[in-house]
């Protein structure tokens, strides 16, 4: 599940230029270990996984000179900010198994959305954030690719959660009497709207950081494609809804 996770890190739908970057629900395998085998697992599994990011991370390090600040980005930005997935099986004892997955999910990313906000306004301030209003800045470049990646993770956690039952020895699939085309269409519709959010926020935000100083540059709007954003928006909307509205097939009978 490490080298799935590893390797999900590294398929990437957004990779900001200053940090941070939308993966294939990299965390989702290290939540699945902690809601199969329990937190202390699953905090151990998260933090081999943010040790592994930190290696694939090195050149991070060169844009900091202080070894305090060293310590800082190696701690937040990677093994503690990863080692949060191990907490996505806390919720395990809910009765449903989606809905517990998909609570853990949402801890998860907002606990490494903290780490991140933290690092953004301590450490980076002054080099990738400006230094004035640096928590406020931290918090709205952060939340540019970690709610993406939160919406992402959490989809596929609640979709995966729905159809594998974790609660056993063997993994197996749930079985379902009921609805099946129109479920899928459903999941459908929902990967439409978090492909088209990810789409809009990697196209709004790149105007929105000046490439020499790398300071938030609010001028930047003016030069953002909103027709195109617009146009990306209103079609997955639309289909969404066309999906969602599709009536599901023929339940199956006794």
């Amino acid at each position: 599940m490490l080298a799935v996770g590893t390797v999900l890190s590294m398929i990437k739908f957004l990779d900001l230029p200053y940090g941070g970057s939308v993966t294939i629900a990299c965390m989702l395998p290290v939540i699945l270990i902690a809601y199969r085998h329990g937190v202390r697992f699953g905090m151990l599994t998260g933090l081999v996984f943010g040790i592994i990011q930190q290696l694939l991370g090195l050149n991070t390090l060169s844009y900091v000179t202080t070894w305090q600040s060293i310590v800082a980005v190696i701690l937040l930005d990677y093994v503690i900010a990863y080692a949060m997935a191990g907490l996505g099986g806390i919720f395990r004892r809910l009765s449903s198994q989606p809905n517990a997955l998909l609570a853990g999910t949402v801890l998860v990313c907002f606990l490494r959305y903290l780490c991140h906000v933290i690092s953004g306004a301590t450490v980076w301030a002054g080099l990738s954030i400006p230094t004035n209003a640096a928590l406020l800045y931290s918090i709205g470049y952060n939340a540019t690719y970690m709610i993406p990646e939160a919406i992402v993770t959490s989809v596929l956690a609640y979709y995966i959660g729905s159809i594998l039952d974790f609660g056993n020895d063997t993994i197996t699939r749930i079985s379902r009497s009921g609805e099946k085309g129109g479920s899928v269409l459903k999941w459908i519709g929902g990967l439409l709207l978090a492909a088209a959010l990810v789409f809009d926020v990697r196209t709004i935000f790149l105007h929105l950081q000046n490439a020499e100083t790398g300071e938030f540059d609010a001028t930047g709007f003016l030069n953002v494609n909103w027709g195109l954003v617009a146009i990306v928006s209103a079609v997955a909307v639309i289909a969404a809804i066309a999906l969602f509205l599709i009536p599901s097939g023929k339940k199956d009978r006794a």
